[in-house]
């Protein structure tokens, strides 16, 4: 007797005859079974980052769900833009999809014009994924413990306040860039060429504040390597709840203040409404998953709710403009 998912799995030529119906010549291409063969995800970053993480994690029990191989592919190179360019261009089939972190969708547009893709229309969103908290971090011989307590130093040494960040238009300097405008707060940009070796002068005390992702940072925080003064995201993380936010600190200006280094999922344009309906339903239930949160969480990845692709085309759009907002004033170019 055939099990659930392979009996869900056979219902999909059923949708797909009836969207051919309604289909010009050629629609009937579609009315086969999907998947019939192996699903390929591709992450536009080098391996070890928080989308490689989420797609690894993911990977292997949506094999099971789909009744074929999905592999992971890392197609780093010009911060995203390579994998992002090579999905848009793939066949708009369901086979080859991507797992991205928020910056080549809502960030990298306002940074690059001559990207190779466009972000809004090249991409349709399938599922959000997970998210990580950016961390404000600081040496332990920093002599601040809370927000407020930064506050209060920034305005006795003015002009004497250095942060470290990744690189200029990546989430750690403009998680950075929001907090300064909302506190009004003097802080000097220091950019480095990697998480590394920022880390290593953070914790050596040569730079004072960074903030950075959990994946990479909160590490050093349960070492005692470094202290944690807040977590960016909307809501304390399950992983860190000892970490306020920053609407907890009391401050004013931060109630309204949230960064989420989210991670969702993407096909390239034209891909099928069932096709995209069927992979955003069986990627759910793998949210749902007990031994996928356990991994994604050891990763310091929390997993969202299970949402529809409509929902997430609103929140990656309403991401987009408000990062354009963000970023404009900057007047940040690509390299």
């Amino acid at each position: 007797m055939p099990n659930a998912n392979s009996s869900r799995r056979w219902l999909i030529p059923g949708l797909f005859l009836a969207m051919c119906a309604l289909s010009p010549p050629g629609g009937s291409a579609w009315a086969q079974a999907f998947p019939n063969k192996v699903v390929r995800i591709v992450v536009p970053f080098p391996p070890g980052n928080a989308s490689d993480v989420a797609a690894r994690a993911l990977s292997d029990k949506l094999s099971q769900r789909l009744g074929q191989p999905v592999i992971v592919e890392n197609k780093g190179g010009a911060a995203g833009a390579v994998g992002a360019e090579f999905v848009a261009k793939a066949a708009p089939d369901g086979y080859t999809l991507m797992i991205t972190s928020l910056s080549p969708i809502v960030i990298s547009p306002h940074i690059n014009k001559k990207l190779p893709y466009d972000a809004l229309k090249d991409f349709i969103p399938v599922a959000r994924i997970g998210y990580t908290g950016m961390i404000l971090v600081v040496p332990t011989n920093f002599p601040v413990n809370t927000v407020p307590e930064l506050m209060a130093y920034a305005k006795n040494n003015p002009g004497k306040l250095n942060y470290a960040s990744v690189g200029a238009g990546t989430l750690s300097m403009l998680t950075m860039e929001v907090f300064k405008k909302s506190t009004n707060t003097d802080i000097q940009h220091v950019p480095y060429k990697g998480s590394a070796q920022a880390m290593t002068d953070l914790i050596g005390g040569t730079i004072p504040l960074m903030f950075d992702g959990m994946t990479s940072s909160y590490s050093h925080v349960k070492a005692g390597k470094l202290k944690a003064l807040a977590i960016s995201a909307a809501k304390r993380s399950e992983l860190a709840p000892e970490i306020p936010t920053l609407r907890e600190t009391g401050i004013t200006s931060l109630l309204d203040v949230s960064v989420d280094g989210w991670t969702g999922i993407f096909a390239p344009q034209g891909t099928p409404v069932a096709v995209v309906n069927f992979l955003n339903q069986e990627i759910n239930k793998v949210l749902e998953d007990p031994e996928f949160k356990k991994r994604a969480n050891g990763q310091s990845l929390d997993v969202y709710a299970p949402s529809t692709p409509a929902q997430f085309t609103d929140y990656v759009k309403t991401e987009y403009n408000r990062w354009s907002d963000i970023i404009k004033p900057l007047k940040i170019e690509a390299n």
